[in-house]
This record gives C-alpha cells, sequence and structure tokens, in this order.
C-alpha cells in the first residue's frame, strides 16, 4: 500500500514511496516515485465510495516525467494509500508486488494465499511468472473487486487461468484450502493502516495452523511513511506491534525486508528460517533477478547483535533484510 498526496499542481507519491526507492542511483537528475507529477497529467476514472472504501482509480498519463507513466492506481481511503498499480505494457511494478512475486521458488508445492487481493497486482505477476501456480485471493469489499475487473483487466485474468485462480468476497483472515498453503501473502490494509488483527498473536497462529509443512508468510507491514486516516495512528509503531505478534508465533524466525534506504521507508516480513539468497536468486524468474545494474546479493552486519543485515539487489533496487533472533 502506498500514499498519494495531492497540491494544487502536482500529485505527489511521498509517503509509502511504492516502498521501492530510487534515490540510491548517482544521477541526481533522476525522477524517484517521492516527485510530483502535474495535475493535467493524471485524470480520474471512477471515484465513489462502498461500504468499506473510498475508491479511485487514477491514470497516469504516459508522457509524465515519473517512475509511473502509464500506471492505473487504485486508492481506497481518505489519505490517498495505493493499493494497486497495473502498466499497459509492462508486468514489473518496480514496487513492492515485485517482491511478493519473489516467494514462490522458496515454498513447498501447493496453492498460494493472497489476503488483501485489492485489483489483482501481485496475483497477476505470480501468474504470469510462474507457470504452475495456483492462487487463492481474498477481498473483503466487493466493489473493489468489480473495479479490478473493469479497470484493471481482472476479467481478462481470471479467463485467461480459469484454474488457477480463485477470487473468494469476505474476511481474509476466514481463507483456508484443503490441505493448506504453501504460502500466503498478507496486504492487510483499512483506513490506511495495517488491520488492528494483525497485531495480535492469536492471528498469526490461525494464519500459521492454514500452512503446509514447510510453508512461509510474506507480509506488507507498512511503516511510518503509510499514512493512516486518524492521525493518532503511527505507522511504525502499529507495523513493530504487528513484528512484536509475529515473532511471538515464529520465534527467531521472523525476517524483515526494508524497502530503500531511509528510515521512514516501508518493509515486508517473511516467516521462516532465512533461505540461502544466492539459491533464492538463482530459482528466480530471470525478470526478477536483475533490474538495470547486475549486482551480486551480499551480506552486511550491523551493530546490534540482535540483527543480521542482508543487502540484495532484486527487482526493487537495494533492500536490507533484517533477522530477529
Amino acid at each position: 500500500m502506498l500514499s498519494l498526496k495531492t497540491s494544487p499542481n502536482t500529485i505527489s507519491i511521498n509517503r509509502l514511496r511504492l516502498k521501492s526507492q530510487q534515490t540510491h542511483f548517482s544521477n541526481p537528475q533522476t525522477k524517484t516515485q517521492d516527485d510530483g507529477i502535474p495535475i493535467d497529467l493524471v485524470k480520474t476514472l471512477v471515484k465513489f465510495k462502498s461500504r468499506h472504501n473510498f475508491i479511485r482509480v487514477l491514470q497516469v498519463s504516459r508522457k509524465a516525467d515519473h517512475p509511473f507513466a502509464g500506471s492505473r492506481l487504485l486508492l481506497l481511503d481518505g489519505p490517498g494509500n495505493i493499493h494497486s498499480i497495473s502498466f499497459l505494457f509492462k508486468s514489473l511494478t518496480d514496487t513492492y508486488f515485485d517482491v511478493f512475486a519473489t516467494l514462490p521458488p522458496i515454498l513447498p508445492p501447493g496453492p498460494l494465499g493472497i489476503l488483501g487481493f485489492g485489483a489483482g497486482s501481485a496475483a497477476r505477476l505470480i501468474l504470469e511468472l510462474y507457470p504452475q501456480g495456483v492462487i487463492h485471493g481474498w477481498e473483503l469489499d466487493p466493489a473493489v473487486i468489480s473495479v479490478a475487473r473493469e479497470y484493471f483487466g481482472l476479467s481478462k485474468v481470471e479467463k485467461q487461468y480459469p484454474d488457477r485462480l480463485f477470487i473468494y468476497i469476505g474476511n481474509a483472515l476466514n481463507a483456508s484450502v484443503k490441505d493448506g498453503f504453501s504460502g500466503i501473502l498478507v496486504d492487510l490494509f483499512s483506513k490506511g493502516c495495517l488491520i488492528p488483527k494483525l497485531q495480535d498473536p492469536m492471528t498469526w497462529e490461525k494464519l500459521k495452523k492454514s500452512l503446509r509443512k514447510g510453508g512461509r508468510i510474506m507480509v506488507n507491514v507498512g511503516g511510518s511513511c503509510v499514512e493512516a486516516e486518524d492521525s493518532r495512528r503511527d505507522g511504525k509503531v502499529i507495523m513493530e506491534e504487528s513484528l512484536e505478534a509475529m515473532h511471538k508465533v515464529f520465534p527467531g524466525k521472523v525476517s524483515v525486508l526494508s524497502l530503500g534506504n531511509r528510515k521512514d521507508d516501508s518493509c515486508i516480513a517473511l516467516t521462516g528460517e532465512l533461505p540461502d539468497i544466492d539459491e533464492w536468486k538463482k530459482a528466480l524468474p530471470k525478470s526478477l533477478r536483475t533490474h538495470r545494474d547486475e549486482q551480486s546479493w551480499g551480506r552486511q552486519y550491523a551493530c546490534d547483535v540482535l540483527m543480521s543485515v542482508f543487502f540484495i539487489e532484486t527487482v526493487v533496487n537495494c533492500f536490507s533484510f533484517i533477522l530477529y533472533f
């Protein structure tokens, strides 16, 4: 989930930065997701309130000098957090959805669950990149799925993969399949912040039980860059509370991926033993292994003895993995 801010003359995506920073490149003229987009290059395709969300679909002109040029964005709350993104002529998004798509190679065989389906950004990527992948996705708001079908090509994806994509309307925390999920992607936000249930260890116990042996959970845990509708709800505090709840259920087996090089960037969490980074990279589809300049995945230790930090170059620039022992 990302955040979109507005000013009289521009639309600026400056909070979640689409969870993939590009500021580490040396060229100072390089545009990043923090930069504003002239408002005349952004068109609102639909805008209405559903029972659960304030739904808006924006179309960014291909003429925009911005990483989102040519994209279609799904916003679901007042602050303008972006819940889905798609491009007409490419599959990869340079966002955390690409990170979600790196999960299948480190999972046992079996279906993947997506909790918080949105417009299907992660599902579409995984279905295209992994020919054997089967996805069961849950979305609370039927209006979101309707918008996804009309504006994000979800109907086409459903017709293309009728035996590999299954969508359910309802509470994602009740998700289950026969014999369990091989992996679960969690992207559950409401009113601009992680849902409260994710700060409860009982939720993670329930999700853990829905996994088959060797299964993992990858979670968008947000961060201080996520803007809630209630200004008293701090994204960093909510993230830390959610990670603490996860740690109680997966002690010593929660890794955190920081999407960028600034302390207010958002994070992705992964359960289970951290896999061999080189082997993981080799198992990825080629398009996920490289992004701009090819670099090997290295390792660096932080000063804090409770953490080991892994720097990896993958689909979205330079990330750091923090393993909580």
